[in-house]
């Protein structure tokens, strides 16, 4: 199951029936978990942890070193979890301070040629499309959809099952359930209905969810002002997941587009 041709270091650690393809390289601070499949040209580099049953396709490349001009050489990881899909191309890069993580969550479909820079963080059940660009520290909720060419700033979130339309661009952080626009900047347009019934949240959370959104986006107030209104008037969890989120934003929050997407 190991092709002649691949090169595994000595002091790497592969679990049970793990497959390493032709020309493959493993370095020696490595740990692959059960039933991996590594394929053709692979490049898996120091302080990198593949969880168990992922499938790493050709010339993915997995903890190679930060593409920030302030690292300094220091141990820093990649941990990636079990199930997941990583396709051709994809770049996944080690935490840029000394014992920082870039960490990718289970069961996560990472299409060709995206890139996950230092210290992104991904939730489980992620899908990020082909082409996509994650900048450093950028955080990311779970079943969140990442569509094609999407370009992420640095320290950007993406909150849980938001979903990002193809090509759009984003500097500020797109609160829970929400969806973005494709081929636009910063631009919220409603909700991922579809997503929220997927994911089992209940027609009363829902409305709940869509009361809560426009009261951020289309009561008139400001984020501040919104906030206090919303913690008044609304006390579910995932109203308090919407709330959380808004307050602990940084880089403040996407602005609103109306669209009929918001009615569902």
């Amino acid at each position: 199951m190991i092709h002649k041709t691949a090169v595994i270091d000595e002091n790497a650690e592969l679990g049970r029936d793990v497959t390493v393809g032709p020309f493959a390289y493993i370095a020696g601070k490595v740990k692959i978990g059960d039933g991996c499949v590594i394929g053709p040209h692979v490049s898996v580099l120091d302080y990198t942890s593949i969880d168990r049953n992922c499938m790493i396709h050709s010339g993915a490349v997995i903890g190679d070193l930060p593409q920030d001009t302030g690292f300094k050489g220091v141990e820093s990881y990649v941990n990636v979890g079990a199930d997941c899909v990583i396709r051709e191309g994809v770049t996944i890069h080690r935490g840029s301070k000394e014992g920082t993580v870039t960490e990718i969550g289970h069961n996560c479909f990472l299409m060709a040629f995206s890139h996950f820079a230092h210290n992104v963080k991904l939730g489980n059940n992620v899908i990020v499309a082909n082409g996509a660009l994650l900048a450093g520290y950028v955080e990311v909720g779970d079943k969140a959809f990442i569509s094609g060419n999407v370009g992420i700033h640095q320290f950007v979130r993406i909150g849980r099952l938001v979903m990002l339309g193809g090509g759009a661009g984003l500097s500020k952080d797109v609160p829970p359930f929400c969806t973005v626009r494709p081929i636009s900047f910063n631009t919220v347009v409603g909700l991922n209905v579809v997503g929220m019934r997927r994911a089992g949240i209940s027609p009363e959370d829902r409305t709940e969810i869509k009361r809560a959104y426009k009261t951020l986006y289309h009561s008139g107030l400001n984020v501040t002002q919104a906030v206090r209104e919303l913690k008044s008037l609304f006390h579910s969890e995932v109203a308090l997941e919407f709330i959380d989120f808004i307050e602990r934003s940084k880089r403040g929050l996407c602005g609103c587009q109306s669209d009929q997407n918001e009615e569902g």
